[in-house]
């Protein structure tokens, strides 16, 4: 129903931000993901995503399109309401829950306050196919992808194990996703 809110942020804390537009001050629920993103802005355009229940209606606002399509596809889960997909975005980052997800990686998302290790299993089984055919923020982009498929593939020809170079690659394009295939090799030679 809402796409996104634009206007001047009038009160913020770690948990939500207050954004006034049109004269009319909206409550938005935030992750501490968004709000090291908007915590020293003045004007802010924030993603929606309007939840409606019995006893509430609540905006949750987020500040990237990637977040949003991790907030959706982890209170599609049995057992995550949007309140835990909240939480979890506080604790890790969405590029970090979709890593965790695609690899498996059971312990990361246990390591968020509230998940278990049932809801963790849960959460991969359910999301492995969806994870990656949602469109995500930074990396997985298809030149990005592509460069960082090739710097991989040429790490493991290499001798290198594949797990510590997609970690140590993934860093680097999260820090610049420009990089070539010859950088990201370059600098992964010099630090593994």
């Amino acid at each position: 129903m809402y796409e996104y809110i634009k206007g001047n942020i009038t009160e913020i804390t770690p948990a939500y931000v207050v954004v006034e537009t049109g004269g009319i001050g909206y409550f938005i629920n935030i992750s501490l993901q968004t709000y090291s993103q908007i915590s020293r802005l003045g004007e802010v355009r924030l993603l929606l995503q309007y939840i409606v229940r019995e006893d509430a209606q609540i905006l949750f606002g987020f500040f990237d399109e990637d977040e949003r399509n991790v907030f959706r596809l982890l209170m599609s889960v049995n057992g995550i309401g949007a309140n835990t997909a909240r939480m979890m975005l506080s604790s890790i980052t969405s590029q970090e829950v979709r890593m965790a997800i695609e690899k498996d990686d059971i312990s990361k998302l246990k390591s968020v306050k509230g998940i278990g290790l049932k809801t963790a299993q849960r959460i991969v089984v359910d999301l492995k196919d969806k994870i990656s055919k949602t469109p995500a923020g930074n990396i997985f982009v298809s030149a990005n992808k592509h460069n960082r498929d090739e710097a991989v593939s040429a790490m493991v020809t290499l001798g290198f194990t594949k797990s510590a170079v997609e970690k140590y690659i993934d860093a680097l394009l999260l820090k610049e996703p420009d990089l070539t295939v010859e950088s990201l090799i370059k600098q992964a030679l010099k630090q593994l």
